[in-house]
């Protein structure tokens, strides 16, 4: 619920900053980040369905989490580490791969059989422009090397049942035959 709280007062803040700014000031590096008409609209029917959304976003990465327990305890992945102290939005899950070459077989795998699994981000320190932009203390190798490793896997509120089950039935299969 915080959660939407925040994504909602994002939105008001950037209502009020397009009252405040001209649609064409330039306000920071980058650009204008106000959110059209038609993308305030999408998330004014999320906000309305937002109960239905989390709930069955949780109830995919419940089944997410549980299933691949045995692959995590046969050392091939690792799965989120929520700490008790916290709670868990669902907003992505993933698996984190021992290494860059099964990540890659992995996601080759799942795009030959309509998976749509991802790798999770380009370390902003080696994109365009962070490379222009940024500035690093060391090699960021930690980042490096996760960024290397880890796999989103599909979590859309409009899976059905079987689509979920099938995606755990195939991950299981391809991570036990890297």
């Amino acid at each position: 619920v915080l959660y939407l709280v925040a994504i909602f007062a994002a939105f008001l803040v950037a209502v009020f900053a397009a009252f405040y700014y001209t649609a064409n000031t330039w306000v920071d590096i980058g650009s204008s980040y106000l959110p059209s008409e038609v993308i305030a609209a999408f998330l004014w029917a999320q906000l309305e369905q937002a109960e239905y959304i989390m709930k069955r976003r949780a109830e995919i990465w419940r089944q997410y989490y549980e299933l691949f327990a045995d692959l995590e305890w046969e050392g091939r992945v690792r799965r989120p580490v929520i700490p008790r102290e916290c709670s868990n939005n669902a907003h992505l899950f993933y698996l984190l791969f021992p290494d860059l070459k099964r990540r890659s077989l992995f996601l080759q795998r799942c795009k030959n059989i309509g998976i749509g699994a991802v790798f999770h981000y380009v370390p902003l320190h080696s994109s365009p422009a962070g490379m222009r932009y940024g500035r690093t203390c060391g090699d960021l190798a930690i980042t490096v090397d996760l960024s290397n490793r880890l796999v989103r896997l599909p979590l859309w509120v409009g899976m059905e049942q079987d689509v979920v089950e099938w995606i755990i039935d195939e991950v299981i299969r391809i991570v036990k035959e890297l």
